[in-house]
């Protein structure tokens, strides 16, 4: 993968869910340092909290790309986008995508890059060759956050688990499989954009042979129970062939987001299912904890809900966002 020009300004694109908007926000929270600002098209109603920079302006303080934080369903490039990022390329800032979309397909942002000189960056998208799946048993010790749906906390359990396991004095690194990850890391594999049949051994390149004592943290993908994502959430539990499983949960979904007729599967449901689909390549797998989204709980709720799914599972219930999850690195590292 290139290397990308920072800082960036965030570009949110029309969009109105804050869950589409889950790379601009992981950037934002994840690496602030290396952002400038945001910039949306009026029919936006999310917001990032960030200063409103037009991308001319952002250019002229600095900044090197404008990065597309929105991920919508099916990670196509809506037309009605083009031409801010023509203006954004004229002005001479790269546009770094994490879409399927491959930016250069539209004949106007080729033309503008051709013009100003400035890069297309498909951060989602790898011309080098990928291996099948091998099933081999690998040195060194791996953790993968898996979910009961999308966009409910996998990325952000799996940094906040990186950085509480190097707080702790455990090595322990990172690995980024989607696009909003690897701007984060600099490095890793869009697993949603591999071939099915790599999809496994894709995961294997990504959290190779290590010392004993080390420790991949695994962002998960998808999920088992999604009706359209659960083909890339098993090969990558396959091929991640993880020591150690975090479930991570929203508690205000009953079914899955945008599919009102697939419910949820209790907690307790969930790790069985996933335990028994990693046990394929790692019979010894454990579920050591739950990451829970408790965004739309008041503290009062939150700390009943995280004290009765703690009793019913017997297991460390964790919000990263507010506490941290050091209770379930205290339990890997145990």
């Amino acid at each position: 993968m290139p290397s990308l020009r920072k800082p960036y300004l965030l570009f949110l694109g029309s969009v109105t869910l804050k869950s589409d908007a889950k790379t601009g926000f992981g950037l934002r929270d994840w690496c602030p340092a290396d952002v400038i600002g945001q910039w949306a098209l009026p029919q936006a109603t999310v917001s990032l909290g960030l200063p409103v920079i037009a991308p001319a302006e952002a250019a002229a303080q600095g900044a090197g790309s404008l990065l597309i934080g929105v991920a919508p369903v099916g990670g196509q490039l809506p037309e009605s986008w083009v031409p801010t990022l023509v203006q954004a390329l004229d002005a001479g800032l790269d546009i770094v995508s994490g879409m399927h979309t491959r930016l250069e397909s539209h004949p106007a942002l080729a033309a503008a890059a051709a013009r100003s000189g400035a890069r297309l960056v498909n951060v989602r998208h790898s011309d080098g060759p990928l291996p099948t799946g091998t099933g081999r048993k690998r040195s060194g010790l791996r953790v993968l956050t898996v979910g009961t749906d999308c966009a409910l906390g996998k990325k952000y359990t799996a940094l906040a688990l990186t950085k509480a396991l190097q707080a702790r004095g455990a090595k322990a690194s990172f690995r980024a499989t989607g696009q909003t990850g690897i701007m984060i890391a600099g490095e890793g594999i869009a697993i949603d954009a591999v071939v099915a049949d790599f999809i496994a051994g894709a995961a294997e390149q990504l959290s190779p042979d290590n010392a004993a004592d080390h420790w991949d943290v695994i962002e998960g993908q998808g999920a088992l129970f999604h009706p359209a994502y659960s083909g890339v959430t098993l090969g990558l539990l396959h091929g991640s062939q993880p020591d150690a499983l975090v479930l991570c949960h929203d508690p205000s979904r009953t079914t899955i987001e945008d599919y009102p007729h697939i419910p949820l599967p209790s907690l307790r449901e969930a790790i069985r299912r996933y335990v028994e689909a990693a046990q394929l390549t790692n019979s010894a797998v454990r579920c050591v904890g739950v990451a829970i989204n408790s965004s739309t709980l008041g503290d009062g709720a939150w700390t009943h809900y995280r004290q009765a799914v703690a009793g019913e599972l017997g297991l460390p219930v964790c919000d990263p966002m507010r506490g941290g999850v050091d209770a379930i690195a205290r339990v890997l590292l145990a």
